[in-house]
């Protein structure tokens, strides 16, 4: 540091106060709106904003189209334990968390309106028409995201668009779904099967009766696999759950896909482990207390299970033998993995 006509600052000091303008121009003013002046195109897009934020609501929150009650009221009443669909209450709050995820990337985006997104809204509104005018709530449901992507794409342009895509997408999850009613016969024997292999395994010998599990020794009394225990209750809700698990933390769309494809999997392996419990509980500490206290608290059980299984599938899917296997078939390596020499091939010369 000299000292005199002016100070020097140290290289160090000179690094650190760099450092911290940088940062300082790279912080998002998120208010920055709210400051400037605002000017007739802006209050513009504030009254455009507004009509199409009312409309929505009075479509979906107002307007009686299906059985006699607005669309959104009719899907809330769905959301309830007798139609296994109570986890469509948490997609709008965890919409509103993956928008405020991505924040930055959208503070940061380019916002250039976009006429395509008409071409969205344009199909929204014919398939919330259609909705309309077959009675059919969930279809009605469908056009949310669709005039939503629309509106994003028509107003913010390209970049937004594609940075809330999934955000969008993931709304789909609130529509509740009346087939997942009818699969819970099958699951109920699907998971009987697994449940009393596994016992098996574990020298519990069980034999069924249907969808009832009984003891062969008769040490204990058996129990009847009910629908809530078939994994109808958690099969959407680890497919919500593992959708937002891949879009957070996988980057390679091979990866999402087979952990997303899997998911149905994860669901009714941890409710087939939870049943597992139920009957080592009754073997070792009775029916009374397998089938009263623990049957309660087990549903704590499955969930943790499921996830686990999901966990373990991503972690065997990054190890580097899947990689190594990817980039022989492709012919190509990511720069810096290790994996290159696997892809160039040895060229081969003549003497002459």
């Amino acid at each position: 540091m000299r000292l005199g006509g002016g100070a020097v600052l140290s290289g160090g000091m000179a690094n650190d106060v760099s450092t911290a303008s940088t940062e300082s121009a790279e912080r998002v003013d998120y208010l920055s709106f709210l400051k400037r002046r605002w000017t007739l195109a802006d209050f513009v897009k504030l009254a455009l904003l507004l009509g199409i934020g009312g409309t929505l609501y009075y479509f979906y929150g107002v307007t009686h189209i299906y059985q006699d009650m607005p669309i959104s009221v009719w899907a809330w009443e769905r959301y309830a334990p007798q139609y296994n669909f109570e986890h469509g209450k948490l997609v709008l709050p965890i919409f509103a968390y993956l928008v405020w995820y991505h924040r930055d990337e959208i503070a940061k985006a380019k916002k250039e309106g976009c006429n395509q997104g008409l071409i969205w809204v344009a199909a929204g509104c014919v398939i919330f028409a259609i909705g309309a005018r077959t009675l059919q709530g969930r279809l009605g449901m469908a056009a949310g995201p669709v005039l939503l992507y629309g509106i994003v794409l028509y107003l913010w342009g390209k970049e937004v668009a594609r940075i809330l895509r999934f955000p969008i997408l993931f709304l789909m999850f609130m529509i509740p779904v009346s087939a997942i009613e009818q699969a819970t016969f099958r699951l109920q024997f699907l998971v009987t099967g697994m449940a009393r292999t596994v016992c098996g395994l574990l020298g519990i010998e069980l034999y069924a009766v249907g969808t009832t599990l009984r003891p062969v020794d008769r040490s204990f009394q058996g129990f009847d696999i009910a629908e809530g225990c078939s994994g109808i209750r958690s099969l959407m809700a680890m497919v919500m759950v593992t959708a937002i698990y891949v879009h957070l933390t996988q980057t390679k769309l091979w990866k999402k896909v087979t952990i997303l494809f899997f998911s149905i999997g994860f669901a009714i392996i941890g409710n087939a482990g939870r049943i597992v419990t139920i009957f080592v509980v009754a073997k070792y500490f009775g029916s009374d207390f397998a089938g009263g206290p623990f049957h309660h608290w087990s549903g704590y059980v499955s969930f943790p299970i499921a996830l686990g299984a999901m966990l373990l599938l991503s972690r065997l899917l990054d190890m580097p033998i899947f990689e190594a296997a990817k980039a022989i078939k492709t012919g190509k390596a990511e720069a810096g993995s290790g994996l290159e020499p696997l892809t160039k091939k040895d060229e081969v010369t003549y003497d002459s």
